[in-house]
């Protein structure tokens, strides 16, 4: 009764493998299902989420939609039904967030970049991990994405190509497939061997001849020549996968140095071409903004900056001032520094080219307030935008001690100089001169700006005008050092001399009474040469000047007034 039993164990193992692998293969194709129809829906989202539209309206408002590995957005989610604006793929897409800015992220695919902000870190990652869940679950090359087939497909087959493509959607790894057919191969051989000796030992068997069969020796030569082709076929077969996966491995890192390649060539010819248009623009001469377009941006970004102001404090107390701290005084005295002779030469300069009219000299009257009148010349230097400025005021109630104090101690120039971003007191030659170093916040498209300079405050008296008291002043003028290298840092160096000259006219009161406030007049003069250190388009520049020259004198006037209304006069 064995050798009946044992004479249908090699077809009886074919169908176990195939009856196995069909149930792998519809437990899988469920779990596909599952996974396509559940999984990918799992990693859908939208949200509202602000995205970079252009250099004039920057950061606007839109409507993200993720669905079926397609990136979208709309105007608004109330204009869903009109369709989208712009999607992208993610499939092959690059998630990537900002260094610096902590509720920003890019997606890109090639050349199409979608600059994105979330409204806060928590909600930047959240759409980050999404998206990079997504790209991991149904990405090309991923180890959830290879599909497997089932076991009907001929171990002979000459078409492995066309098998690949449908082999690349399994969710298990090609590894793992070669790994399970191994596994079979084996268990294949066991059994061949245990139905071989079988055949040998009927061949062997007095039995043999009394049956009514075929010569067992024959059938079991071609049964071994038989299962041996199988096997070497099978085995054919598992070695070309594994030189299939091999190649396709070398050509896939092949693929992705080329692309790495790309991408930095590209990168070059974007910085020699000025051709990135995004919100890291740097400006430059082969910028292709236009210098109306450059202006327009540079004023929205100032507009910012100016909302941004008018929420701070004004009133704070001194001790709240988060101001750098001051070095103590360099010893020697200030004649002995090794900058007095310039500091006291330009001074000297400045303050006699305060004191002259606008008479003569090409000045140009270009912005005119009340008793507010700013004067310009048009000079280049190099091609760089160098306009001398020369604005006249009168200020109502104030020194020109008080104007000069204020415009000159580090404590309070945060409160009136809203672009500042960074201050720095590096050195102290005297109560009376100072060295900064100042950062200034950017303004896209421009690059960041910083300054070094000394600033010296002093005071002369004016014979030729018996109705005015003592003329102060404060001149700030760029200077080098050693430890501070103009190209130490991202920022571009601004190179400045700037005037602040002050003079208090007294109305002395009828009745002999005490001077108050209200008899008092500061004539302001204030002069300044600025080389912006870098291309910046002279249009725009210029528009920028007469913008925010007359706002600064306002603003700080305005300060300065507010802060010594309920203070004792300083002479």
């Amino acid at each position: 009764m064995t050798a009946p039993i044992d004479l249908f164990v090699f077809p009886s193992i074919f169908k176990s493998i195939s009856s196995n692998m069909a149930s792998e293969h519809e437990t899988l194709s469920e779990e596909d299902e599952d996974s396509d129809n559940g999984g990918l829906q799992a990693a859908e989202l939208q949200g509202v989420l602000c995205k970079w539209t252009n250099y004039i309206h920057g950061w606007q408002s839109r409507f993200i939609v993720l669905k079926d590995g397609i990136l979208s957005y709309y105007k608004s989610q109330e204009e869903k039904g009109f369709g989208c604006r712009g999607a992208i793929s993610l499939f092959k897409a690059s998630i990537k967030p900002h260094e610096f800015d902590e509720c920003r992220f890019d997606v890109s695919v090639n050349d199409c970049v979608w600059y994105l902000r979330a409204e806060s870190p928590e909600d930047r990652q959240h759409w980050v991990d999404i998206l990079e869940a997504f790209k991991a679950e149904s990405g090309y090359g991923s180890q959830c994405s290879l599909k497997r087939h089932g076991s009907t497909v001929s171990l002979t087959s000459n078409t492995l190509s066309s098998t690949s493509a449908s082999s690349l959607k399994s969710c298990r790894g090609l590894k793992e497939k070669l790994a399970e057919m191994e596994t079979y191969r084996d268990i294949l051989c066991s059994h061949m061997d245990s139905l071989q000796k079988f055949f040998d030992t009927c061949v062997e068997s007095p039995i043999i001849g009394k049956l009514n069969v075929h010569d067992f020796k024959g059938e079991a030569m071609t049964f071994k020549v038989t299962s041996g082709a199988v096997l070497t076929a099978l085995s054919q077969c598992i070695d070309m996968m594994w030189k299939r996966e091999e190649l396709w491995r070398k050509k896939l890192e092949k693929q992705q140095h080329r692309l790495v390649k790309a991408e930095q060539q590209l990168e070059v010819l974007r910085r020699k071409t000025g051709a990135n248009v995004g919100p890291d623009q740097e400006e430059g001469p082969h910028s292709t903004l236009g210098e109306e377009e450059f202006y327009d941006a540079v004023e929205t970004g100032l507009d910012k900056i100016e909302e941004e102001a008018s929420l701070r404090e004004r009133l704070q107390d001194l001790s709240n001032r988060s101001i750098s701290h001051i070095p103590p005084s360099t010893p020697g005295g200030v004649t002995n520094h090794v900058l007095w002779p310039e500091i006291e030469r330009i001074t000297k300069e400045q303050m006699h080219y305060a004191s002259l009219g606008v008479g003569e000299g090409g000045w140009q009257l270009f912005a005119e307030e009340g008793d507010m009148k700013m004067y310009r010349r048009e000079e280049e230097l190099n091609g760089l935008v160098i306009d001398p400025l020369k604005a006249c005021h009168i200020v109502k109630r104030v020194t020109g001690r008080e104007m000069c104090h204020y415009f000159f101690s580090p404590q309070y120039r945060k409160d009136w100089e809203t672009t500042l971003e960074q201050m720095t007191v590096v050195e102290k030659i005297s109560d009376d001169t100072l060295v900064f170093l100042q950062v200034h916040k950017r303004i896209w498209p421009t690059a960041q700006r910083d300054a070094l300079f000394w600033s010296h405050m002093t005071h002369i008296s004016d014979p030729q005008d018996h109705d005015g008291h003592d003329i102060w002043a404060v001149v700030n003028h760029s200077t080098q050092l050693p430890q501070y290298p103009a190209k130490s840092s991202k920022c571009v160096r601004v190179l400045l001399t700037v005037c602040l000259y002050c003079q208090t006219l007294i109305t002395p009161p009828k009745d002999g009474s005490r001077v108050s406030r209200d008899d008092i007049v500061c004539k302001v003069t204030y002069c300044s040469v600025v080389n912006p250190g870098g291309w910046v388009p002279a249009s725009a520049l210029r528009a920028v000047y007469k913008r925010e020259y007359p706002k600064f004198l306002k603003r700080f006037t305005a300060y300065v007034v507010a802060q010594t209304q309920n203070k004792p006069i300083m002479f």
